[in-house]
């Protein structure tokens, strides 16, 4: 007997740079009667988004990972594991908003990609011929 498992990858987590105030634990008397508290800047990484077209491969390696053990667990063995890309595109045309001396002109230009959506993993229950 064959089982398929499907694992879907994940886009990478895009992260931004920021700069915050930490506070030290020390306070400082200013003018001789108010007390402020030191702060000092570190630079921390936050999350902004997720990309649109690199996939997490660290993530996407550990969830085969786990899947296969699952299904070692159970009894199968993984005999094939393979990608499933998917593609996206984009395009911009535009045929005559440009003058020039001798009359009008365009321009267009195009882009595609693809990426790893998933794997699909076939297994082989073990002992069956």
């Amino acid at each position: 007997m064959n089982k398929t498992v499907y694992v879907p990858s994940y886009f990478q987590p895009i992260y931004k740079e920021i700069t915050v105030k930490v506070p030290t634990g020390n306070t400082r008397r200013f003018l001789g009667f108010i007390d402020i508290e030191e702060k000092i800047l570190k630079k921390e990484f936050i999350q902004e988004g997720w990309s649109d077209c690199q996939i997490d491969g660290e993530r996407l390696n550990n969830d085969v990972s786990a899947a296969v053990a699952q299904l070692n667990a159970d009894g199968f063995e993984a005999i094939s594991i393979t990608p499933v890309t998917s593609g996206n595109w984009g395009f911009k045309y535009d045929s005559g908003s440009i003058t020039n001396g001798t009359g009008k002109g365009g321009y267009g230009y195009g882009y595609g990609y693809s990426y790893t959506e998933g794997v699909l993993i076939i297994a082989k229950q073990k002992g069956v011929s």
